[in-house]
């Protein structure tokens, strides 16, 4: 019996290097007022970056490569996303603190009617208010890409973590 195929396992490019130059280039947009709106705390924007039957999900790499659909966070749909934003920014039972992503290169490896398939790699640095600045996520962005009225909107977003001992304070979206 064959093992079961990763999703997210690398595939080749199908697009065009002058198309990917424009695709990366509006990702990189997208994802850098992403991250600023999260960076902020303004969690209850977050969902806005999403289509309404959007999924959302943060996993870690090992699961991942066993195909195993079990992660920290899971949502489907803006609306969950939207609970869960509202539930972490009016219930805030931790310590205060900042947060700040550093994003790598996108890669583009997809572009369809169905939409465009990337990947941008990240880290997420933490700042308690009173303690040091330490780096709290290594991960990457797995992303389903629609637009909705012209505009890029994500209908998925898989985070996977390469961190495999997490911080029990990760409540906020990455």
């Amino acid at each position: 019996m064959n093992p079961p195929v990763n999703a997210f396992a690398h595939h080749p490019g199908t697009v065009p290097a002058a198309r990917i130059a424009a695709l990366r280039e509006e990702i990189a947009t997208f994802n850098t007022e992403y991250c600023a709106v999260l960076d902020r705390g303004d969690l209850e924007t977050w969902p806005l970056f999403f289509t309404e039957d959007a999924l959302y999900r943060i996993s870690s790499r090992e699961n991942t490569d066993l195909n195993m659909p079990v992660g920290l966070v899971y949502c489907e749909g803006r609306a969950m996303m939207h609970d869960r934003a509202v539930a972490i920014s009016r219930t805030q039972m931790f310590a205060p603190r900042y947060m700040m992503h550093i994003l790598g290169t996108t890669r583009v490896e997809s572009e369809a009617a169905d939409g465009i398939v990337a990947q941008t790699p990240f880290l997420l640095i933490q700042t308690l208010v009173e303690g040091p600045s330490t780096l709290h996520l290594a991960a990457c962005y797995h992303d389903r890409f629609v637009r909705v009225d012209g505009r890029l909107l994500l209908a998925a977003r898989t985070v996977i973590h390469d961190t495999e001992i997490l911080a029990n304070d990760l409540v906020h979206p990455a």
